[in-house]
């Protein structure tokens, strides 16, 4: 006979319902988006850090690099000193609100193939990193 530990309904429950807000961390360095490539792995060195948010002139969160996309656009043929991080991102995005559900960010992450993802606020202010567990 083989035992088997039961948690109470309420216990799974919550595991089921837990969100972004429950398991994202601390929002880390952040930059402005008029900041050269160059300078952002600077920063990114001196905070020993693996990403950076991006941020416009308003505050607004704008995407998350990280120090490989970086490195590998300082690596690449078109490389100039003056490549900034607005010309890296594009598109604004992409986010998760803190109260999307750990099962939907996952699934999103794993769609996209991303190893961060921004957590913003209503107004697309940056409140946290959700990052995959290494």
């Amino acid at each position: 006979m083989t035992l088997v530990q039961m948690q109470p309904r309420s216990v799974r429950a919550n595991l089921l319902h837990r969100t972004v807000d429950d398991a994202m961390e601390a929002a880390g360095p952040q930059v402005c988006d008029d900041m050269t490539v160059e300078v952002a792995l600077s920063v990114m060195a001196s905070a020993r850090a693996g990403h950076l948010l991006v941020c416009d002139e308003d505050g607004l969160c704008t995407g998350l690099v990280t120090q490989a996309q970086l490195t590998a656009i300082r690596d690449g043929s078109a490389y100039t000193d003056r490549v900034r991080l607005r010309d890296v991102l594009g598109d604004r995005g992409p986010f998760t609100s803190p109260m999307t559900t750990m099962a939907e960010a996952e699934h999103a992450m794993s769609y996209r193939r991303l190893d961060a993802l921004p957590v913003v606020d209503e107004q697309g202010s940056a409140l946290g990193v959700l990052a995959l567990a290494r």
